[in-house]
């Protein structure tokens, strides 16, 4: 059974925020965290993993994906802080 991850990172709290899928949280965590890939995440300094939800159907996480993004800002925050109130980075809870 596979498993699909949305997830939100952030460059602080309240900072800029980057949502994304992956199949491979950890392993995509650590690719933005240490900039491997050129793009938003390496611009503009985006290495916290804030939130993740995890589900087994990619359609389902995809289409939560593009939901999330279509978002409010404030909503996005608030969805951040229902789960992650202090903006603790959850990549250790990973390892």
């Amino acid at each position: 059974m596979n498993s699909y991850y949305v997830y939100i990172m952030a460059s602080k709290r309240n900072g800029t925020l980057y949502i994304g899928i992956t199949n491979d949280l950890l392993t995509r965590v650590e690719q933005h965290k240490s900039d491997i890939i050129e793009g938003f995440t390496k611009r503009y300094k985006v290495h916290t993993l804030v939130y993740f939800e995890q589900t087994s159907d990619v359609k389902a996480a995809i289409s939560r994906e593009k939901q999330i993004k279509k978002w409010h800002r404030a909503w996005k925050l608030k969805l951040i802080e229902s789960k992650n109130p202090n903006w603790k980075d959850l990549y250790e809870e990973l390892l």
